[in-house]
């Protein structure tokens, strides 16, 4: 279906979600609005493109900006895991610190894993491979990380 379809009809739906983030984005958050104003912008080029090759770029762009938000984080301020555990734990212990900071660089090991499999499928890889990666496998992955930190989570939390 994908090598088919219009890349201006498929990039729409996505170029005005990305739209209402930039409009709705505070530039406190993470990615402030620069990210979703650039995935916007790709957005209009893919469409403009019409390349249906230029549209399995999009999960490798997605993924770079998780990665940018994640690894920004590290270096600036709160790293995005500590600043959501912070919500229910404001008094997070030292333990928890470190913890979501492991949390925060193993999100961006994904990050670069889901991105770069995303562009060797792109590249190399007939549709039917790109889409079962990018259409399932990779939130299955994305799942997998996110109930295994979950699973793991209250032993952290008992830990000295």
């Amino acid at each position: 279906m994908l090598d088919h379809a219009s890349p201006a009809l498929l990039m729409a739906p996505l170029a005005t979600l990305w739209l209402a983030r930039v409009l709705l984005a505070r530039s406190s958050q993470p990615g402030g609005r620069a990210l979703p104003v650039l995935a916007l912008a790709f957005c209009g080029v893919l469409a403009w493109a019409g390349s249906q090759q230029w549209l399995r770029a999009y999960p490798v762009l997605i993924s770079a900006m998780g990665f940018t938000i994640f690894a920004g984080s590290l270096w600036r301020g709160q790293p995005i895991i500590e600043r959501i555990a912070r919500v229910r734990h404001p008094d997070l212990p030292p333990q928890g610190v470190r913890y979501t900071r492991r949390v925060t660089q193993t999100w961006c090991v994904f990050f670069l894993f889901n991105g770069s499999m995303a562009a060797a499928l792109g590249m190399w890889a007939p549709w039917n491979w790109w889409t079962l990666y990018n259409g399932l496998i990779s939130y299955l992955l994305i799942a997998l990380l996110i109930g295994g930190e979950w699973l793991v989570r209250p032993t952290m939390e008992r830990a000295p």
